[in-house]
């Protein structure tokens, strides 16, 4: 819609969420506030979206980038002291749908049922409506015998008669832009907040004999706004089920939707099944038929087909088609695992690409490494590659074998279809096909058992047996 224009009031602190960090920039499912609400907008298809930003202007700029306009409201002096100072930003534009930063439920379906009856009704605005059981702290909607509206109250000025109302003013609402800049100047700060309120606008403009429409929202949870932590906890779980229930829709198993956690970036592709206590976060993607948790957390990572990852932390990796993780490994950053990999229990990885069909069992560490295919990675293995400044590689060829219990101090490669024998502590390269082996041999000592027997008898000053007599002399 090229010729409505939609703007995001951003600029106050949000005192009541007692927070250093500014209200709309707050998380909701891994998003902040503000960017569900320009997701909200593009969906409904409104591509030049402006904010009004004040508290934290800079943040704000820095999380939403340059595809934003900005306008600065350098003291809050209220909702339509923000508008007017955006006034600018509206220029040739015939409507401007004006919605906030700490609404990050509102869907496109309902931004564009707005449009669709301000364009379809002529009004010079447009307001959204919702019941709610608890009414306190929101503005009411004032309505005549005939059901007609005539003015908007603020909780702080309302009677009581007028307190009764639950139907409220959710402050998203769609304006012909000349009309509302006409009106702007008019609005006064009579009211117990001594701020120039948005919603005076609507009385002026029935004065002025325009037509004011409203529209009322099937459900008021999702065009709330969030003013406090346990707002935020509530939107928090609104929008959690909401996107476990779209994930579903496309034909994925989510075992048991209640204890399962998806973030709004997360992409989950058809027959995967997400099991009990599990966390996908950031901009994870797990292919189809894998098969994520139970109790797994998963962050910025790309998970292939067919794959398995339980009771397991991974973090900004990519494992391939096939790959088993779990139980109890923790991947770190920056890994690459091939296709049909088995990492095992209490494994870790950071920094380490590994080769198609290679093993790391358990009880291991790979850090800065690159592991071929079909490798064998035994138990207690450790590449050493950290000596107090810097950060050193390991290079292990295809179809190496690593013995349990094997230290490899960095840098260091072993060839293709090298073997290191269990117990080892390596410093050098190994050849292909060569075997790599540092360790003493075993002294076996006959006897030793009898001797100290006796002698520990002899210190206690007790009798020793002939046996043990003849050992010690």
């Amino acid at each position: 819609m090229d010729d409505v224009r939609g703007l995001i009031l951003a600029a106050g602190q949000g005192t009541r969420m007692k927070s250093d960090l500014l209200k709309v920039l707050h998380p909701v499912m891994g998003v902040p506030m503000i960017a569900l609400v320009l997701e909200a907008l593009e969906e409904a298809g409104i591509d030049h979206p402006a904010v009004v930003v004040g508290y934290q202007a800079d943040r704000v700029r820095t999380v939403l980038g340059d595809g934003v306009d900005y306008a600065l409201q350098k003291e809050q002096r209220g909702t339509g002291h923000a508008v007017s100072e955006a006034a600018h930003l509206l220029e040739g534009y015939r409507d401007v749908l004006v919605l906030y930063g700490d609404v990050p439920l509102v869907t496109g379906e309902t931004l564009s049922r707005i449009i669709r009856t301000h364009r379809e009704s002529g009004a010079a605005a447009t307001l959204l409506t919702a019941e709610v059981e608890d009414p306190s702290g929101l503005g009411r909607i004032l309505r005549d015998d005939r059901g007609e509206l005539v003015g908007i109250v603020e909780d702080a000025d309302a009677s009581p008669a007028q307190a009764a109302i639950c139907e409220i003013n959710t402050a998203i609402a769609c304006f012909r832009v000349q009309p509302l800049l006409e009106c702007l100047p008019r609005i006064t700060t009579r009211n117990a907040q001594e701020e120039y309120y948005l919603p005076d606008v609507f009385p002026l403009l029935m004065q002025e004999g325009f037509g004011v429409e409203t529209v009322c929202a099937a459900d008021a949870g999702p065009v709330m706004g969030v003013n406090t932590r346990l707002g935020l906890a509530e939107a928090t779980r609104l929008l959690r089920h909401r996107i476990l229930e779209d994930i579903m829709e496309t034909g994925v198993t989510i075992v048991d939707p209640d204890s399962t956690w998806i973030d709004a970036g997360v992409r989950v592709e058809r027959d995967a099944v997400i099991m009990p206590h599990t966390m996908l976060q950031g901009q994870t993607v797990i292919g189809s038929r894998s098969r994520i948790g139970p109790s797994a957390h998963l962050v910025d990572a790309v998970v292939g087909e067919e794959a398995v990852v339980w009771h397991s932390v991974v973090e900004d990796s990519r494992i391939g088609d096939g790959v088993q993780v779990g139980p109890y490994a923790h991947l770190r950053p920056g890994n690459e695992i091939g296709e049909n990999v088995r990492i095992g229990n209490y494994a870790e990885l950071k920094n380490t690409r590994v080769g198609p069909g290679s093993k790391i069992p358990h009880h291991s560490y790979l850090g800065d490494a690159e592991v071929g295919s079909d490798v064998n990675i035994g138990a207690g293995t450790v590449t050493v590659n950290y000596d107090g400044w810097e950060k050193h590689q390991t290079l292990i060829g295809d179809g190496a074998f690593v013995g349990c219990n094997s230290n490899l101090l960095a840098p260091i490669t072993l060839g293709e279809g090298s073997f290191v024998a269990a117990g080892s502590t390596l410093d050098a390269d190994i050849p292909c096909g060569a075997l790599g082996i540092s360790r003493a041999r075993a002294a076996v000592k006959k006897g030793w058992v009898k001797r100290r027997q006796g002698l520990r008898l002899r210190l206690q000053g007790k009798p020793a047996g002939k046996d043990e007599e003849k050992d010690v002399e």
